[in-house]
């Protein structure tokens, strides 16, 4: 048996098998081979096996996400067949006598650069595409095609990091825990791993030797052990046990109110990146959705998610919620969230630079087309629109004059749309300082602790070496809620907490106490923080 320490994002256990995940993407090398002809069809060969694999992954997102979302993997199959493209592989293969997976690698480069720098857009977006079919029969050439493929059974994920794109794609049901070399506690990885409610290690000694291994992790002390004896084991599912009784008892707190002992009630909403994710709302009874993550439409694509895609997907959320409240928060990416199609350039400070409403801003038709689908959803249920951001009121007035501008296009068109509620996200000290004014032209904040917290003490939440000192409960950060709650309610807005501080159980007697309206939490801590609420009585 091996040990390993790490830093426990989730407290839980988990047991299984590992899966060290492998890139999709990596270095090729050039290999001088001498019969050109069986490179080549080791080539075709290759080929076909990509064009299967697209064909059944669109009958599977056919089922999943429906015809449209899936044509991606149609275009992709028909990329495949491309004359130019074919012939460009053959003719390196051939000229310069080198292995397919060169060959197929250089086109790729080749062809992606070239689309990227066309004029028209259609074009420019097929950039990303030929990279990833290159990538695809790359990866079957050289054996290794276990990229976001986990298999069918449940394994602990292990890996050097993850970006969420990659997360994201993964089959959650088949997802046990993460183990990651590098992340933060505070990365949005970390925060799907809350979401999901799965343990998760970061900052551990991992080795690849270990894919295939009999693991535990037990995310309340930070400990991976690698093939555990039986003493271990037998500790593990006990404890196991106990957390699955524990979860028990939280049931008999379905359906009862979200109210202090002397009657002060909150909204207790509950966070999601997806379509998927709401069954965990209605599984443990939030009374809405705080914060519906918008991007991961994005991240999921391989090109600009369509009007109609992101309508189907905010529909069926507000259609399942029943007219319980979504609050939509729109695309917000840049910093650790990059999307290949965007070709956003590289910054050296991201985390500060273009990113989320800067963005919408400067590519309104990207912007338009959401807040379209978002109103034309507002019809079949409950939606509300944040913004994510914000630094100033021109931005705000700015944003609402976009709005009045896609509604009058709705009307010019025909289509229904629903009164919807627009707030922004207070997660920048200016929107802070400046809140006053700014719950005069909005309907509600809602305050993201973990950008806040980042920007309030200058530290960048996705650096590892400063998590010791990354203190979400700095008195500063606390007073620019209070701040912010205060301005809010002077206003008539009225202000909740979205950021993962709300999910902490040790302030939300303090966040309480401060006045706030509406806490939005992960949905496997809706019931834990309804038990806390319930327990809290504001005149002792």
């Amino acid at each position: 048996m091996e040990k390993v320490n790490g830093k426990s994002i989730v407290n839980g256990i988990a047991i299984g098998n590992i899966l060290f995940y492998k890139k999709g993407e990596q270095a090729v090398k050039r290999i001088k081979i001498e019969d050109t002809q069986e490179e080549i069809r080791r080539y075709e060969a290759a080929k076909e096996v990509a064009v299967e694999q697209l064909n059944a992954l669109y009958e599977k997102a056919v089922k999943e996400v429906g015809e449209m979302n899936a044509a991606v993997f149609e275009v992709h199959a028909m990329m495949v067949y491309d004359g130019d493209y074919i012939d460009s592989i053959k003719n390196i293969i051939e000229s310069q006598q080198v292995n397919a997976e060169y060959a197929v690698a250089t086109t790729g480069d080749n062809f992606s650069k070239m689309f990227s720098e066309m004029d028209d857009d259609y074009f420019k977006a097929r950039a990303a595409d030929v990279k990833d079919i290159s990538e695809r029969i790359v990866n079957i050439l050289s054996g290794n095609e276990g990229g976001g493929n986990i298999g069918e059974e449940p394994v602990i994920i292990m890996a050097d990091d993850l970006a969420p794109s990659e997360t994201v794609q993964m089959d959650k049901d088949k997802l046990l825990a993460f183990v990651t070399r590098h992340g933060s506690s505070n990365s949005h990885t970390a925060i799907l791993a809350r979401t999901m409610n799965i343990p998760a290690l970061i900052g551990a000694e991992i080795r690849e030797e270990w894919d295939g291994k009999p693991a535990v992790i037990d995310g309340y002390t930070g400990t991976l052990y690698i093939e555990p004896d039986e003493d271990i084991l037998s500790r593990m599912k006990q404890r196991q046990e106990e957390d699955e009784q524990t979860r028990s008892l939280l049931q008999n707190l379905k359906g009862k109110e979200d109210v202090t002992l002397d009657g002060k009630k909150i909204k207790l909403y509950a966070n999601i990146g997806g379509v998927k994710d709401v069954a965990g709302v209605l599984a443990n009874d939030a009374a809405g959705i705080g914060l519906f993550r918008s991007e991961f439409l994005y991240l999921e694509a391989e090109d600009y998610p369509s009007e109609e895609s992101q309508f189907q997907a905010y529909k069926t959320v507000a259609e399942n919620m029943a007219g319980r409240k979504v609050i939509v928060r729109t695309l917000d990416i840049g910093a650790d969230k990059q999307i290949g199609y965007f070709n956003l350039e590289h910054e050296d400070n991201p985390a500060m630079g273009y990113r989320a409403i800067r963005i919408c801003l400067d590519r309104i038709e990207i912007f338009k087309t959401q807040l379209r689908a978002l109103l034309r959803a507002s019809v079949f249920g409950n939606i509300a629109i944040m913004y994510p951001m914000i630094i100033s009121v021109d931005e705000v007035r700015r944003i609402k004059e976009i709005m009045d501008l896609v509604k009058k296009e709705l009307e010019v068109d025909g289509i229904s749309y629903g009164n919807v509620e627009q707030g922004i996200m207070i997660e920048t000290p200016a929107a802070v300082m400046i809140s006053e004014q700014l719950a005069q032209e909005v309907d509600f904040f809602s305050i993201g602790t973990n950008d806040l917290t980042q920007y309030t003490l200058a530290i960048d939440r996705q650096n590892m070496k400063l998590d010791n000192i990354y203190d979400s409960h700095h008195p500063a950060v606390l007073e620019m809620i209070r701040m912010t709650i205060e301005n809010g309610h002077k206003h008539n807005c009225w202000v909740g907490i979205c950021g993962e501080l709300g999910a902490d159980p040790t302030l939300t007697r303090t966040f309480i106490e401060m006045g706030i309206d509406e806490l939005s939490v992960s949905p496997s801590c809706v019931l834990p923080i309804r038990k806390n609420i319930r327990e809290i009585s504001l005149k002792e």
